[in-house]
């Protein structure tokens, strides 16, 4: 009976009917006229092979101006460049939910989920609700001496660079891995009230760096085809040994964190710790609970709904999420500003006078300082805008009853998103010169135009899914590039367009710079 089923009648039977549904689906269905690659008709490897060739926010882009506002890049996978289809997608009371490709940033295990990527739509509600007064802005501005002493300890290292003339240029410095290391130790003081070393040391602490690449690269293509994840999740951790690798091994660093944290709740605060050993003046503990404290607080008061594992994933979300967005959005505004000295000229002199140089006072900028300097809010704005952190489609799957968007009719099962890259260049909300770093595009004084604008800009998502630690990203942010405008000279050591890799996050490569201190004004 079995050689009957295996014999090369049956086989050839099965190849042949798998092959005229490959056929009906990619002409024949109400969606075989949307443009776009040919394999893509027929396959999602031509998705998979570009993801891992790292330049997907370049081939969306350009897909959508050979073929028009909506284009394939799978069988049933669609990209949209439509204005009105943001808010059918992403909208308030939409149906639809997110994809299988979000499977890979997750355990493969029914139980597990994280907020990124839950399926589940009511399940994530209910968890983020959990969460949303512990991301709120109201609560991070109490971390602003957490994110001082990062940036105290930062601006120690880049003036250690150059320390035998110091007014001399540093050797060259990869900005992008120190503005890292700041986002890391930002993120470990908010979630465990100590840092994680990243800026004493200079280096990747633990292999975190390395461990969280790995897991970008794995989950953004392997995500394409998600049933090959419980398969090679727990294959890669078994050729990896005890301590896993890639989200196993931020997983297991956080677990180690938190049981130090645990383990000394009432250990003296690391900015007065290592901030002496360090050299870097003691600031005053903020009168607030780390994000730790606070979970576990919630669990205390409420074990049966705020979970062990909604503890650890709170923890887990922050490490993965809280570092690499922040730096990559730190070196756009870096880089763009670098490159366009009239900008860096006029958002100096903003910052001279509004928080000038003085040697008798603090040198941090406070966040409501930040926020009373509308060309530096433009700035960051925009540097958003050219570069969001993050380069994929946000796919959602049409709910039964399928769904109409740009003329379009998507029938139930389709998978339909919105790249920010591709949404952020378009040129009929952000006009003719979307292709280029113009921070004045948001002081127009235009009031519907930057209603339009505001309404796509879409660096943290959009809708209920979007970013939950957006907060902390813009905190962090807005104190830290006007210190560093102010307080430093900085030197592109190649003009060319720089290097960038796209694994969901689209992360600079060696963005290279020479620094000094800036003399100070008056």
């Amino acid at each position: 009976m079995l050689q009957e089923l295996v014999s090369p009648a049956s086989l050839g039977l099965a190849l042949t009917a798998a092959l005229l549904l490959m056929i009906w689906r990619a002409f024949f269905t109400r969606v075989s006229s949307i443009p776009g690659p040919l394999i893509a008709r027929f396959s999602d490897l031509w998705y998979a092979y570009r993801i891992f060739r790292g330049e997907f926010e370049k081939d969306n882009i350009e897909l959508h101006r050979k073929y028009g506002p909506v284009v394939r890049y799978g069988p049933k996978r669609f990209s949209i460049d439509e204005p009105e289809a943001a808010n059918l997608i992403y909208g308030l009371g939409s149906r639809l939910t997110k994809s299988s490709w979000y499977q890979t940033w997750t355990s493969p295990s029914p139980q597990a989920w994280n907020l990124f990527s839950d399926q589940d739509a009511k399940r994530h509600s209910s968890n983020r609700r959990q969460y949303q007064n512990t991301y709120s802005m109201s609560s991070l501005v109490h971390y602003e001496p957490y994110v001082d002493e990062c940036a105290d300890l930062l601006c120690q290292r880049l003036s250690e660079m150059g320390a035998r003339n110091s007014l001399a240029w540093s050797q060259p410095v990869n900005m992008g891995h120190w503005l890292q290391c700041y986002a890391f130790d930002v993120i470990g003081l908010i979630t465990y009230s100590k840092r994680i070393g990243f800026l004493d040391h200079g280096e990747d602490v633990g292999d975190v760096m390395r461990n969280l690449g790995d897991h970008l690269a794995y989950a953004s293509v392997v995500g394409v085809y998600p049933w090959l994840h419980p398969i090679l999740f727990r294959l890669r951790n078994w050729l990896a040994g005890s301590r896993g690798t890639g989200r196993q091994y931020i997983i297991n660093f956080t677990q180690e964190r938190m049981a130090t944290h645990q383990a000394e709740p009432k250990a003296e605060p690391v900015s007065e710790q290592a901030g002496t050993r360090a050299g870097v003046a003691q600031q005053q503990k903020p009168e607030t609970m780390d994000f730790l404290s606070r979970f576990l607080q919630k669990h205390s008061e409420n074990p049966s709904t705020f979970t062990p594992y909604h503890v650890l994933m709170g923890c887990v979300s922050n490490m993965v999420a809280g570092s690499d967005t922040t730096s990559i959005s730190l070196s756009a505004i870096l880089y763009h500003v670098l490159r366009n000295p009239n900008v860096l000229n006029r958002l100096r002199d903003e910052v001279d006078q509004n928080c000038p140089q003085n040697k008798t006072a603090s040198p941090h900028i406070s966040f409501a300082q930040s926020q009373a300097m509308p060309y530096l809010q433009a700035v960051i704005k925009e540097a958003l805008r050219v570069h969001p952190a993050t380069g994929l489609p946000l796919e959602r799957v049409v709910p039964e009853g399928g769904l109409t968007i740009a003329e379009v009719f998507f029938p139930q099962g389709s998978i339909v998103g919105i790249n920010s890259w591709v949404a952020h260049s378009n040129r009929t909300i952000f006009g003719d010169d979307a292709d280029i770093f113009n921070p004045e595009r948001w002081l127009c004084g235009d009031t519907e135009r930057l209603s339009t604008m505001n309404r796509h800009w879409m660096p943290f998502g959009l809708g209920s899914r979007n970013c939950i630690g957006r907060h902390i990203s813009m905190l962090e942010m807005c104190k830290l590039v006007p210190r560093l405008i102010r307080d430093f000279e900085f030197q592109l050591c190649d003009e060319r367009e720089w290097q960038i890799r796209n694994h969901w996050f689209v992360k600079p490569g060696n963005l290279r710079m020479l620094v000094r201190p800036r003399v100070a004004q008056g």
